[in-house]
């Protein structure tokens, strides 16, 4: 398991690294630059141009890795649920595929929205929906729910697909928002697939080992480029694809509850959104944040992008260490 981790990860790092040192100057001369909105942060201005959908790099040496490990696996007759691993990781690429249409009809658009709110979310139901089924028919998922904390099981019957539905999609649209900053959706999700690492480790799962080593070795590569100040995006391609792998990781781990706390940046950027739109109507034109998502907000309190990143990962990291407490014994 150990030895697949680490081909998985330094492979998808090394190839992650190569594949965007190619890629930016192939972007630039198609002109897949970013457009910034009128009512970000005046300062981002300066980042208008840099390529986006850089996200292709990692995903394009995770779908390398992924393959010839799982061929070099199943040659060896590993007793590894491959159904599982590949069920879960066609989900992380199907959200990548959605990134793919919305970032192309911003670019076609020439502006910083492309896919309609209503036309991505239903994408994005379809995908979670076809997840769980296959999951169901291969047996990986059940309609009890594992409460972590309190060690219980909740029999949800039915009602566990409208939850997994409504979770699944909230994760996956939350780790698209928290990629506001440079290096930010990066940084935390690399904390998360650590967590997810040890969690692999500890519980004796080896497909999450895989898929954890992936994630890990894709950000920390992409970092390379993303960090402050970024040469090049993920765009929705690469956040959408994050965001569907680290929920495939958390069906991995049969625990998608722990999602609640190891994702609890994802989350509280969702949930400021949620909170300056409705305060908002409420108080017909006032704010409650000075910008949403929160990100922004601390922007506008003076504080550095370098120092969000770190704030932002270091919470992620102490939820991370409370959600040791929330697995499955």
């Amino acid at each position: 398991m150990l030895v697949c981790f680490l081909i998985s990860l330094v492979a998808s790092f090394a190839l992650t690294v190569l594949f965007s040192r190619v890629l930016i100057p192939k972007l630039k001369s198609l002109k897949v630059g970013q457009k910034i909105l009128d009512i970000g942060p005046r300062w981002h201005k300066n980042k208008e141009g840099t390529p986006t959908m850089g996200g292709i790099a990692f995903i394009a040496a995770n779908i390398i890795v992924f393959t010839i490990l799982t061929v070099v696996l199943a040659v060896a007759k590993k007793d590894i649920d491959f159904a599982k691993l590949i069920i879960c990781f066609a989900f992380a690429i199907s959200n990548a595929v959605i990134g793919i249409i919305d970032d192309r009809a911003k670019i076609f658009k020439k502006q910083n929205q492309g896919l309609t709110a209503p036309q991505k979310y239903l994408l994005q139901l379809v995908s979670a929906a076809l997840f769980l089924f296959f999951m169901a028919i291969n047996g990986s998922v059940s309609t009890a729910l594992y409460i972590p904390f309190v060690g219980k099981t909740l029999e949800l019957g039915w009602f566990y697909y409208v939850f997994s539905l409504v979770l699944i999609t909230g994760i996956v649209n939350s780790v698209n928002l928290t990629d506001g900053l440079d290096g930010l959706a990066s940084s935390v999700t690399f904390v998360v697939g650590g967590f997810f690492a040890l969690a692999a480790f500890v519980c004796g799962v080896f497909e999450l080992s895989l898929m954890s080593g992936l994630v890990i070795g894709a950000v920390l590569g992409f970092l390379v480029y993303n960090f402050y100040p970024a040469r090049v995006f993920m765009g929705d391609t690469g956040s959408l694809y994050l965001g569907g792998a680290v929920v495939a990781m958390a069906y991995l781990l049969d625990n998608p509850a722990i999602l609640f706390t190891v994702g609890i940046i994802y989350i509280i950027e969702s949930f400021s959104v949620i909170l300056q739109v409705g305060y908002f109507k409420i108080t017909h034109g006032k704010r409650l944040f000075k910008m949403a998502p929160i990100h922004h907000h601390f922007e506008k309190c003076g504080w550095s992008e370098i120092k969000v990143v770190f704030v932002f990962s270091i919470i992620t990291l102490v939820f991370c260490a409370i959600s040791w407490f929330g697995l499955a014994a």
